[in-house]
């Protein structure tokens, strides 16, 4: 795998090309904000790309790409989920869309008063933000975001929960100080699953 400016773009063209896909397919208003995850994640890796022409730093691509990967995601995706499900099912997503709040408020914070920075090392980018407790808040992260798509009874949220949890498993064994980077493209890949959803007939709501 080789991540580079042109890497980061062409896949974030192509994911950000199968969210706008999977927005038109969709037929039910709740179901817009997931069906439109991989158009947010495709335009956060061209995003990205913009950080590799910087050569990292710390300018405005980098805070863009943090502020989408950090506090964005980890509120967008419990919401999207608990918009998705059926009635029923939306009392066990009350436990991951907690973590997403807390989590995205403490990076929120983070990012408006700490300064992050991008550094590129070899073929990954690692991005530096000074965290108390990290551990912690990566738990409440993963909880928010992979959790609440592993609860979701849907089972291409299932899927999608499973192949981002075994991503993120996969990046913090091999890239661990760059984790976040190498998980998001990914995670950004693994997005276009939620095309074959977009073209399945709902059921009554």
């Amino acid at each position: 795998m080789c991540w580079s400016a042109t890497a980061d773009l062409v896949a974030g063209t192509a994911v950000a090309a199968t969210g706008a896909v999977c927005v038109a397919r969709t037929r039910r208003p709740r179901d817009l904000p997931l069906a439109a995850l991989p158009l947010l994640l495709g335009a956060h890796q061209i995003v990205e790309a913009a950080v590799w022409h910087a050569d990292g730093g710390s300018g405005p691509a980098t805070l863009a790409w943090a502020v989408i990967a950090l506090p964005v995601l980890a509120l967008w995706v419990p919401l999207g989920v608990l918009c998705a499900v059926p009635p029923a099912a939306r009392r066990r997503q009350a436990v991951p869309l907690a973590a997403g709040v807390l989590t995205a408020a403490v990076l929120a914070y983070a990012l408006a008063t700490r300064p992050v920075t991008a550094h590129i090392r070899g073929r990954t980018v690692g991005y530096v933000l000074g965290l108390p407790l990290p551990g912690p808040i990566v738990a409440g992260y993963l909880l928010a975001t992979v959790g609440a798509l592993l609860l979701s009874g849907d089972r291409w949220l299932v899927r999608l929960g499973v192949l981002a949890g075994v991503g993120a498993a996969v990046c913090a064994v091999l890239w661990r100080t760059e984790f976040v980077s190498t998980w998001c493209a990914l995670a950004a890949v693994c997005s276009v699953v939620l095309l074959a959803r977009s073209g399945v007939r709902p059921a009554p709501a």
